[in-house]
């Protein structure tokens, strides 16, 4: 790969052109975040649970907010690295010291605002929650899935992923005429699909493969993705059927993803009582350690942290701080990997490229978070809610489905709406049933709760 061939304007869905659209105000890849951040997808994000339940009197992060907090980061990563390229590749044409200059902070923004949107209710549970139904298939359910089915279409519900469904999410055109979805442009697109590989060959974590660690694209997607590697000449990886180089901007998304739920996540614990001012500053304080700039130091900090009295304040100069500081170290190792980058052969993500001591004090916060965060009792009650809710969702409107003349299941796929088109023809189960999930997957975790309630008979609703 190159720098050069890295970038396109072209969109999904729209005839391939080389020029660049004559809009004056908006790049194509402005355009992008504008796409997305209007989309109802998007804001759907907000009653959508990052870690801890959505909000009782303390209003912590959901995926919007989160969303939107890790495009502010992937901004300034996308502006540093770009200025870093444009200046080390001066005799670039004009087009390229332009994207690299003025643009990749745009295209960077906009993968990271679309990052989760392909997530389902409740958090990772929720896909966990997915994966659980369909291998867990049992009696007639399993016997009409699995014949109808080939392994690779089985594979997209049996190991479900938000990444892919991401991509689907923003490609696919559901029930519209239209070709191409959002019709995003190739590099945004790229830009956001963190494991380019196909579901049959994912989740394969003995490769060692960052490729392959989840997957990155469905079946029904294959034809989309194939089309922007060829685009960006994004080379597949040797022995391999469908799994492919990582964009080397894809690690700009992630690290902007990394550096906020590592301090985010904490930031909520924090308000929510959970942990202690004391515990948040032991765990982020000793990044600033023999910092060569002073005003990046450990004393400056805490000469700072004496004039704040109130303690969610000082967290927050904490966060800001240390946020400003891992952007410098990312774009740094950025830079320092760029023939591995290029040679799609860094297998791990940048925060993992950082110094042992910093790599150290990472491994820390992950620690710390497993076991006092993401372990915490009203996360694990979240957790077992939606594997109850999406499983219970799922096993009804898929019986409804495989069983189009049962007098139930009519009425149920009236409900489903009409942008997931339903055909209850055997011939079209695999679409069928990724129209359910498309449905179920695009849910809040209000409405879904909500209508599991109804149809399971929980609550009965009111006649409006």
């Amino acid at each position: 790969m190159n720098w050069e061939s890295l970038y396109t304007t072209q969109r999904t869905g729209a005839s391939e052109r080389k020029d660049r659209a004559p809009d004056p105000v908006r790049n194509s890849f402005l355009r992008d975040y504008d796409r997305i951040i209007f989309s109802s997808a998007f804001r759907r994000l907000q009653n959508k649970t990052q870690v801890f339940p959505l909000p009782g009197a303390i209003f912590v992060h959901n995926r919007l907010t989160h969303s939107l907090e890790v495009a502010s980061v992937g901004r300034s990563l996308g502006k540093a690295v770009g200025e870093k390229i444009a200046e080390k590749y001066p005799a670039g044409d004009t087009e390229f010291v332009e994207f690299y200059r003025h643009e990749l902070a745009s295209v960077i923004a906009a993968a990271c605002l679309g990052h989760d949107i392909g997530n389902p209710p409740f958090g990772h549970s929720g896909e966990d929650a997915i994966r659980s139904f369909f291998n867990g298939l049992e009696g007639d359910m399993k016997s009409v899935i699995q014949d109808s089915l080939s392994r690779r279409q089985l594979c997209d519900f049996e190991r479900f992923e938000g990444n892919s469904n991401a991509l689907r999410t923003l490609t696919h055109s559901f029930n519209e005429p239209e070709p191409g979805g959002y019709r995003l442009t190739y590099t945004t697109l790229a830009s956001l699909v963190k494991y380019p590989c196909a579901s049959i060959e994912g989740f394969d974590k003995k490769s060692g493969l960052i490729s392959a660690k989840k997957s990155g694209f469905f079946d029904s997607e294959l034809d989309i993705y194939q089309k922007i590697a060829a685009a960006l000449q994004v080379p597949k990886k040797t022995g391999y059927e469908q799994v492919y180089a990582r964009h080397p901007f894809v690690y700009l998304t992630e690290a902007a993803d990394d550096i906020c739920y590592r301090v985010i996540d904490l930031e909520d614990a924090h308000r929510l009582r959970i942990i202690t001012l004391e515990t948040f500053m032991n765990m982020f304080l000793p990044f600033f350690e023999n910092q060569k700039d002073v005003y990046k130091s450990r004393g400056y900090i805490e000469k700072k942290l004496a004039n704040i009295n109130d303690d969610n304040q000082k967290v927050q100069y904490i966060r800001a701080r240390w946020i400003g500081l891992m952007i410098d170290k990312l774009a740094d190792i950025f830079m320092l990997q760029e023939s591995a980058l290029l040679a799609g052969a860094l297998e791990k993500d940048l925060l993992k490229c950082l110094p042992p001591d910093d790599a150290a004090l990472i491994d820390n916060i992950n620690n710390f978070s497993v076991e006092h965060i993401y372990n915490y009792r009203a996360v694990v009650e979240i957790e077992i809610a939606g594997y109850n809710v999406i499983g219970g969702l799922l096993k009804e409107f898929v019986h409804a489905v495989l069983h189009p003349k049962h007098p139930k299941s009519g009425k149920l796929i009236k409900l489903v709406s009409g942008q997931f088109p339903i055909t209850q023809d055997p011939k079209y189960l695999y679409n069928d049933l990724q129209s359910l999930v498309d449905f179920i997957a695009g849910m809040t975790d209000l409405y879904a709760i909500d209508i599991y309630r109804k149809i399971t008979g929980i609550t009965i609703p009111e006649l409006r």
